[in-house]
């Protein structure tokens, strides 16, 4: 089953700033926050500065949607790039897109899988996300998939999945998600192993004698 995102919890105070540039950014950082712009539906882009412990918190999951309250008026926006420092992976900007109840977007949500599959098989997770439209403030945490118990052989497509009500697939439904193999299939055993190196050896003896009479 899909969870769903809690959107009373993304409540955050901002911060309004006219000023801009890689030395402010750095300014704002230095004091614990985080510099942000918010863009969409023919606004002009607004330049705020956030929280940065709270922020940190709300963004350890995907596709949030923060209650943003832009000098006491409250602002709805969708969390669409986070952009981290490589090494320290310090939060450094986040791009904000506006959105409004009941207004349909397009994410990534990630694909979680739980249970084992059949004594003497292995799990192939082709696909770590699926492509969903859904509400802008009812986008699922993840999407649950059960493998338990899972025979060789079953495959899980994107078509299969149980999609939160409202949702609509934008990946396509044939995508493979998850494979179940056996656990033979993953790797050659030594023997066989063996017998495929020396046929290549014999292969290669062959086609080098040739060569080695044409030098002659």
């Amino acid at each position: 089953m899909a969870k769903a995102s809690e959107e009373h919890n993304n409540h955050l105070v901002t911060e309004v700033r006219n000023t801009f540039g890689k030395g402010v950014a750095r300014k704002i950082r230095a004091t614990g926050k985080i510099p942000a712009v918010i863009y969409g539906h023919g606004t002009e882009p607004q330049h705020v500065t956030l929280p940065g412990h709270e922020t940190a918190l709300i963004l350890r999951k995907s596709n949030q949607v923060l209650e943003l309250d832009i000098q006491g008026k409250i602002q709805l926006a969708l969390v669409k790039d986070v952009q981290k420092d490589p090494v320290r992976q310090i939060i450094e900007h986040i791009d904000l897109i506006v959105v409004r109840k009941g207004e349909k977007v397009t994410v990534d949500v990630p694909i979680h899988v739980e249970g084992e599959s059949a004594p003497g098989t292995s799990v192939n997770q082709d696909s770590n996300t699926v492509s969903l439209e859904v509400e802008a403030t009812h986008i699922p945490e993840n999407i649950i998939i059960s493998i338990e118990g899972l025979e060789e052989g079953s495959r899980i497509h994107a078509s299969d999945l149980p999609l939160p009500t409202g949702a609509i697939l934008i990946t396509d439904p044939d995508t493979l998600i998850v494979g179940i193999t056996g656990e033979q299939a993953q790797d050659l055993g030594e023997d066989e192993a063996e017998e495929s190196t020396e046929e290549e050896t014999a292969e290669e003896g062959a086609e080098e004698a040739p060569a080695a009479e044409d030098a002659e």
